[in-house]
């Protein structure tokens, strides 16, 4: 009975849980890492946020309620692979590092991801990092990657192949709703992707949180990044991980990034959508599906990380 009861309790022992800090400006950057429960050496996947206010669990007040990179990390260290998922810089816990969204740009994020994966390594003895970045996240990560130190590959989930000015401009006009804002909207675009601010007076109370001042030099500098080339420029192991329910980023953005990195390994995953969850192309239950916490990661995508990861040599 005994020899049982202390089974029992060794299977019921889950992942290990350790909080995390590195420098970051004015305040530290805070994450969260997940450990396989039998502490064994394995593979160490950093976690990078996407667009927005989105916190390290992968949960975001503009209505997106649903741990999808918890879930990952659950998912990954059942697989024997530990995870980080950290807080971006001038966000939630790293809330202290920036006041101004425009003092934080993705080229600040990406400097971060190399802080941290140097902090995992030493932390872990792992060779090297993977960078799993989601949506505006991949972006961080294959800038990150152009210097490829610390870096064992990269996973890019949901992510843009193209600039994200493009990316905004396709979204404004799938949406019926916004006919009556694409003339305000798509100039301003063109405007920051020149690099030139808008004057936001006037403007249509719905489109002041895209465009407001604030950010707007963050925009600038995102507008320049082309993940097509940053993705050609890179020579590591790449996985481009896409759901073809999504309405954000496309299957054809996944294709546009396998064809400018023909190594890369592409997995489209059927009627799963941008947060990684069974979805379908309506908009209405796609807002639905995102404010839902209760719905479970789609099937496969853990799988496809792990597997991948497991794959390649030299890098676990």
């Amino acid at each position: 009975m005994l020899t049982a009861l202390i089974i029992a309790a060794a299977l019921a022992v889950g992942p290990v849980e350790t909080f995390l800090e590195i420098p970051g400006g004015p305040g530290p950057l805070k994450g969260t890492m997940l450990a396989p429960a039998d502490g064994a050496k394995g593979p160490v996947v950093l976690i990078l946020a996407g667009s927005g206010p989105t916190d390290r669990d992968g949960n975001n007040p503009l209505g997106v309620r649903g741990p999808t990179y918890r879930l990952i990390a659950e998912g990954l260290a059942a697989r024997g692979i530990t995870t980080l998922r950290v807080d971006k810089r001038g966000l939630f816990a790293s809330g202290l590092a920036a006041a101004d969204p425009n003092a934080v740009t993705v080229i600040d994020l990406a400097a971060d991801a190399h802080g941290w994966a140097a902090k995992l390594k030493a932390d872990t003895g792992a060779p090297c990092v993977w960078l799993l970045g989601h949506s505006e996240g991949s972006l961080v990560a294959l800038i990150a990657a152009q210097n490829p130190k610390d870096i064992c590959g990269l996973i890019l989930v949901a992510a843009p192949g193209r600039r994200l000015s493009d990316v905004l401009r396709e979204q404004l006009k799938a949406n019926p709703a916004n006919a009556a804002l694409l003339p305000q909207a798509l100039p301003a675009i063109d405007a920051l992707e020149a690099g030139k601010t808008v004057d936001t007076t006037g403007m249509h109370p719905a489109l002041l949180g895209l465009f407001r001042p604030n950010i707007q030099q963050f925009l600038m500098v995102m507008f320049r990044q082309d993940p097509a080339k940053l993705a050609a420029a890179y020579k590591g192991p790449i996985l481009v991980l896409q759901g073809d329910a999504d309405l954000q980023v496309s299957v054809a953005d996944a294709n546009a990034l396998k064809a400018a990195q023909p190594a890369a390994k592409l997995v489209i995953l059927p009627g799963v959508n941008h947060v990684m969850r069974a979805g379908s192309r309506d908009r209405a239950a796609t807002r639905a599906n995102y404010a839902d916490p209760s719905l479970p990661l789609a099937p496969g995508v853990v799988d496809a990380v792990a597997d991948f990861v497991a794959a390649q040599p030299g890098t676990n």
